[in-house]
């Protein structure tokens, strides 16, 4: 789930209108000619006034229902758009100077889209930071195309900017995966031409809104374990098919996409296959291992901030933008339900209790590997916590800190690369 849900309006159901029953005694008409002409201007009165609170709960419910499916397509709906997002203010041959964001302030190794990402250059560590400024600069390692200059730039989490072929040197093929959907594009670099390295493949799965460089951190490691890697699209991606309803359903569909490429890589030669997934490629990927009929082919899995409950990541970002619980309640139970899912314009319904692997721990059978930080803004760790917890035969919790969302490896290389290997090795 790299990409945002996005601002959300702060809905909040209106109040119907409170009635007040007057009680009292009422004279007969024959001691009182008036009281029934005035109980009958009271039944008149209380009956608008009963339409008019009607009238008003409908609206709150149908206000509530209106902001709950705004909040649901949020999450379902595709956002390619890349928005600029920090400041190049000094440039030189050896630093660079931005503006200070919680993202450009966090120690590691990053990427800069330059030029509405026609260009990319890559920064190191923090070598000074003004708070009173709002500054920090950063090791220059490189300008990999365009021309590194002051003006808006976009952080770049994958450090790398293109293909394996250009980023790693690594030699790489552009396949095609036959899905139901139609062909998706893939990125394969075979391990090695020793029959070991044909026969064990991993597949790596790329999170919600991001892009198939978001996988490239991970090859270099599994190549040298001998591991060839077909680093997948899904649909909804940039070049690839997209879905018949044009809608993300948070792996509960995009597992089919996986499946297709577990056949690619049984069919060129894999005998056995390890999954890797960042964000909401863990939530894919853990869909696959339930659903796939191929699962019993996984050996392990490996998993970056990955996305272990859909409920309490969108209960997490209903909290950050103010919306009222039940609202979000609401949004998931809207996306669910095959009476209401064409309310947020889902061709399936999107069961969110079914993407729960905190309750379903026990139906798990791979052994697993989570890298995910306290830090996480984005996808809170609890449910990592909690499964690792709930599963120790199975599966190895990495625990990091510091780290932003899906940005472990970026954070100290070494020390990611060194827990994967001794993982699979």
């Amino acid at each position: 789930m790299t990409g945002g849900v996005g601002p959300l309006p702060n809905h909040t159901p209106r109040r119907a209108p409170e009635r007040h029953c007057h009680h009292g005694v009422v004279a007969s008409a024959k001691t009182d000619g008036g009281a029934q002409e005035r109980r009958s201007r009271r039944v008149r009165v209380a009956r608008v006034a009963g339409a008019g609170a009607a009238a008003a709960v409908g609206t709150a419910l149908g206000g509530s229902l209106g902001a709950a499916t705004y909040f649901a397509r949020k999450v379902l709906t595709p956002d390619h758009r890349r928005p600029d997002d920090t400041e190049v203010l000094v440039a030189s041959d050896r630093e660079v100077t931005l503006g200070l964001t919680p993202e450009t302030v966090v120690p590691g190794w990053y990427g800069l889209w330059l030029d509405g990402g026609s260009g990319h250059a890559r920064v190191g560590q923090v070598v000074q930071r003004d708070d009173v400024a709002g500054t920090v600069t950063r090791a220059l390692i490189g300008v990999d195309r365009g021309t590194l200059q002051p003006g808006p730039a976009r952080w770049n989490q994958y450090f790398y900017w293109d293909s394996p072929a250009i980023c790693l040197g690594l030699p790489t093929s552009d396949v095609l995966v036959d899905s139901e959907l139609g062909p998706m594009p893939a990125w394969l670099v075979e391990a090695d031409a020793s029959p070991a390295g044909r026969d064990r493949w991993a597949i790596l799965v790329h999170g919600r809104g991001a892009r198939r460089e978001e996988c490239l951190r991970a090859v270099p490691t599994l190549r040298r374990l001998g591991i060839t890697c077909l680093v997948i699209s899904y649909r909804n991606d940039p070049g690839a098919p997209g879905a018949p309803d044009g809608r993300y359903n948070l792996g509960l569909s995009e597992w089919r996409d996986v499946e297709a490429a577990m056949r690619y890589a049984v069919a060129h030669g894999a005998r056995s296959l390890v999954l890797g997934g960042w964000s909401m490629g863990g939530a894919v990927t853990l869909q696959t291992l339930d659903l796939s009929v191929m699962s019993d082919l996984v050996e392990a899995v490996f998993l970056d901030s990955p996305v272990v409950d859909w409920g309490d990541v969108l209960a997490h970002h209903a909290r950050l933008h103010r919306v009222p619980p039940p609202l979000g309640r609401l949004g998931t139970v809207v996306m669910g339900r095959r009476s209401t899912r064409r309310l947020v314009g889902v061709h399936e319904a999107v069961d969110v209790a079914r993407t729960n692997w905190v309750a379903r721990a026990g139906e798990l059978g791979t052994r697993m590997l989570i890298q995910h930080s306290v830090d996480d803004e984005f996808v809170p760790v609890g449910p990592s916590i909690a499964l690792a917890e709930a599963r120790p035969d199975l599966v190895t919790l990495e625990r990091w800190v510091t780290a932003r969302h899906c940005k472990e490896w970026n954070l100290d290389p070494e020390r990611w690369e060194r827990v994967l290997t001794d993982f699979l090795a």
